[in-house]
């Protein structure tokens, strides 16, 4: 009988004994410590693990909402959809998808562009599920097809310019030939202003006005065509928005226009009105989109961290292959496979520098791997025959032969998976100016006909009663408000661009203000994640000669030695303490088990200050490395390492390895001829300013969190920090992501974080903060990416939203004062709609000065 899954994230617990008091079973210490923290949230974790179990049995893993009462044989896909932008979307597109034979749930987030549909394989194809979501100018398509991506940004240029070069048509006739009929220019002369106004009453004037129709309808349904189907959506859900207001303004001036044409001799055409309201709108939207895709473009040297494709191994022969294939058990023959044609018992063939595919077990070879992205351990683990791999960590140094897992899956990948689920679940906010037009749609409405019908109740004509109508709908200020948000958000991205701030989501300065939660991951994030000799108690010839041997090294401890003897920033001070001394600046580190050192297979010459000496003998050991440098026998490593070979290790020095190791810092013992001599102390700097930000978040009165994979002894700095709250180590990534769901019960939760394995917890986040340095999937399951990676940012990202939320409520309070002057106008006749519209334009005029302005003086 199988062990039962952990109790917070559902991994497997076999092997492992770690319960809790009531007799619960976990993966880890980590998660067991969360449950105890955070196990008493109002979360209802019993049915989100049935939704997940749910779907495991079927391929896939569950989502918050597309997981409910999925068939078993049913499978998730991912779908990328473009045009969605705003709660109403979302909500017609998960009706739309479930309406679809074949499908049994969906679930869509406008925030990420990605909808989740379960579906029978069999049943329904991809394809097929492209071909039901797309349609009233939404296109969807798989997330990893760029050529269908590239065909939505070119087709949303082509509505941007027609809309602009049609207008500008458009606009000329009126400015040369309508408004002067109007207005009397005085720089035409009376005898072309009578011209004029005989053509206009004339057959030619009626095929004149026609070819303006054609021209607008062309504005209207090709460049307006987003704006009309989010009207429509809006209308068919019952939930009225900015577009609802916009496309009645400009179908009403298009339609009445229109009519006239046809009925009436010598009409008076408002086609400008409708060019001018969807132009405008137009070129705001795509003012922010433009600055969003600026500002994505940063992060194109981001390192993408899954793979298609493995070496398989097809045959075997003697050990001619080099050192890989004796280190692999003479491996000789293999082919390159894709991931999906591989079978549970495959062998792989996985060298230095590459990323494992798949999970599985080592059946030949000895080399240190680096998981940490997947699990955010930061230390290589040795591996050797019999022992686990994940798919998605990296070898360090020599070569591995791996049986592919009963799976054939990767952990990288399920995490990946778990990120789309994340994503497709995350709704997203609507937006201030859509909750607004819930009340004030259905208002300007019911004026503007009440209006109507008492301009006929008191005796007018038909055509003044509805001259009235559209005046009010007109004069309804659509364009102020509908470029109130999108300006202002476009202000609030463009400036945290120029800080290096990358705004993926429109809604994060709507969300971050509420934010009671903010949680830290620790390896690269309140870490600088890059190992560095912090003290080294060794004469300077000893650490001369160490890092001679540590330069054949591939383990980032041996690196940081030979990096920091090359600078000359590591020398030994005979006169201080031991370790106390050497940890006594508050820094911490990633943890790492007792049994590693140093060490790590030949990994090639970092040159420098030892190039001079010669090295014979290398030989890399699970707890650190050994040979002989200038004729002198040198060992680096765990004290256990010179146990092992006899060599003599003084007490003081035990005790200073210990006492290191207990605040998480990594020591290594470094001896010469038989004997330990000193120690040297490697550690992960603590970023600069992290307690400036933490103390600044925390004074705001929001919850400081440390999450992290690490061991908790590496977490000890920031347990006794008064500005963090709470701190969760050893926590994997389905763990954090449990974590940060148990959090969100309390309040808005944000999650800072930067490497894969946080990805998960990013996107389950409320709002997900990556700093640059971290990898691609991180940058893809958040809603902000700091790209020089300073923490400090993440305090700027507060600022931003606060002074964003001003803008906009400034923008909108403006749109509303002029309404409150403008419409009453228009109710009494005072206002006709060319009027209207020139306000309109004034209005507009303003709101774009506004949100011209820097947010952060």
């Amino acid at each position: 009988m199988s062990a039962p899954d952990c109790t917070l994230c559902e991994l497997p617990t076999d092997g492992v004994d770690v319960t809790d008091d009531a007799g619960n079973e976990f993966c880890c210490p980590g998660c067991r410590d969360v449950y105890a923290a955070l196990g008493d949230v109002d979360v209802d974790a019993d049915a989100v693990r049935e939704r997940r179990r749910a779907g495991d049995e079927g391929g896939e893993a569950g989502g918050d909402e597309a997981g409910d009462d999925v068939p078993a044989d049913h499978e998730a896909t991912f779908l990328e959809v473009d045009g969605m932008h705003c709660a109403t979307c979302e909500a017609f597109i998960e009706t739309v998808a479930t309406r679809t034979e074949g499908v049994s749930a969906a679930s869509a987030s406008y925030v990420t562009d990605t909808v989740r549909i379960d579906h029978d394989p069999d049943g329904v194809s991809t394809d097929d599920l492209s071909e039901a979501v797309s349609g009233l100018g939404y296109s969807a398509y798989p997330r990893d097809d760029a050529f269908a991506r590239r065909q939505a940004d070119n087709m949303a240029t082509a509505r941007l310019a027609a809309g602009v070069l049609v207008g500008m048509a458009v606009m000329l006739q009126y400015i040369v030939i309508i408004y002067p009929t109007y207005f009397a220019f005085p720089f035409y002369n009376e005898r072309t202003l009578e011209y004029l106004d005989q053509a206009m009453s004339s057959t030619s004037g009626t095929y004149f006005f026609i070819v303006i129709a054609v021209l607008t309808t062309v504005v209207l349904l090709f460049t307006g065509k987003p704006i009309l189907r989010g009207a429509y959506v809006s209308a068919k859900t019952r939930s009225p928005n900015m577009d609802l207001l916009v496309a009645i303004a400009a179908v009403s001036a298009y339609v009445y226009s229109t009519l006239a044409v046809i009925f009436v001799e010598s009409p008076s055409i408002y086609y400008d009105v409708t060019v001018a309201i969807i132009v405008i709108v137009t070129v705001g939207n795509s003012y922010e989109d433009s600055i969003k895709k600026r500002a994505t473009e940063l992060l194109s040297d981001l390192t993408a961290v899954q793979v298609d494709s493995a070496r398989r191994v097809v045959g075997t022969g003697d050990a001619s292959g080099g050192s890989d294939a004796a280190d692999a058990g003479a491996v000789t023959q293999t082919e390159e496979v894709a991931i999906d044609a591989l079978e549970p018992e495959d062998r792989l063939l996985v060298r230095a520098g590459e990323r494992v595919p798949v999970d599985g077990e080592v059946v030949a070879g000895d080399a240190a791997v680096d998981e940490s992205v997947v699990t955010g351990e930061s230390m290589p683990v040795r591996k050797t025959a019999g022992d686990d791999v994940v798919g998605g960590s990296v070898v360090a140094d020599g070569s591995l032969t791996i049986a592919v897992g009963p799976d054939a899956s990767s952990s990288l990948d399920r995490v990946a998976e778990l990120v789309w689920d994340l994503q497709s679940g995350n709704h997203g906010v609507q937006k201030l100016a859509d909750r607004l037009a819930t009340v004030f749609v259905p208002v300007v409405l019911a004026v503007a006909v009440v209006a109507a019908a008492a301009n006929l109740a008191l005796g007018n004509g038909v055509t003044e009663a509805m001259l009235v109508g559209l005046t009010v709908l007109i004069v309804s200020c659509p364009c102020a408000l509908g470029l109130a948000t999108p300006l202002a958000v476009a202000a609030g991205i463009r400036d945290a661009l120029e800080r290096s701030i990358v705004i993926f989501d429109d809604t994060v300065f709507e969300r971050v203000r509420d934010a009671t939660t903010v949680v830290f991951d620790k390896t690269g994030t309140l870490t600088t994640g890059e190992m560095e000799v912090i003290a080294a108690d060794v004469d300077d010839d000893l650490l001369r000669l160490a890092a001679a041997l540590e330069e054949r090294s591939a383990h980032p401890v041996g690196r940081a030695i030979a990096a920091a003897r090359a600078r000359g920033d590591a020398r030994g001070d005979p006169d201080a303490s031991p370790v106390p001394a050497a940890v006594a600046d508050g820094g911490t580190t990633e943890s790492a088990s007792p049994d590693d050192g140093a060490g790590a297979t030949a990994g090639g010459d970092a040159g420098g200050a030892t190039d001079a000496l010669a090295v014979e003998g290398f030989e890399s050991h699970a707890r650190g490395v050994s040979g002989t440098v200038d004729g002198t026998d040198v060992v680096v490593g765990h004290p256990a390492l010179f146990d092992e070979r006899g060599w003599t290790v003084p007490d003081e020095i035990r005790r200073a390895v210990a006492e290191a190791r207990d605040v998480g810092r990594v020591p290594v013992a470094v001896g010469r001829d038989g004997a330990a001599e000193g120690v040297v102390v490697v550690g992960d700097e603590l970023r600069e300013g992290w307690e400036e930000t933490v103390t600044a978040l925390a004074d705001e009165g929001v919850d400081v969190v440390v999450l992290t994979g690490d061991d908790e002894r590496a977490a000890t700095v920031f347990e006794e920090h008064e500005a963090v709250s709470s701190v969760f180590a050893g926590v994997p990534p389905e763990g954090k992501a449990e974590t940060i769901t148990r959090l969100k019960a309390s309040g808005l939760t944000v999650m800072v974080g930067d490497g894969t394995n946080d990805a998960p917890a990013l996107a389950a986040a409320d709002l997900g903060i990556a700093l640059g340095g971290g990898t691609a999937m991180a940058a893809d399951a958040a809603d902000v990416a700091i790209v020089d990676d300073d923490l400090g940012s993440v305090a700027t990202v507060f600022e931003l939203s606060r002074a964003a939320g001003r803008r906009v409520k400034g923008n909108i309070g403006w749109a509303f004062l002029y309404n409150a002057v403008a419409i009453p106008l228009a109710v009494t006749g005072l206002l006709n709609p060319l009027f209207a519209a020139v306000a309109m334009g004034a209005s507009s005029l303003l709101v774009v000065t506004n949100s011209s302005r820097a947010l952060l003086e």
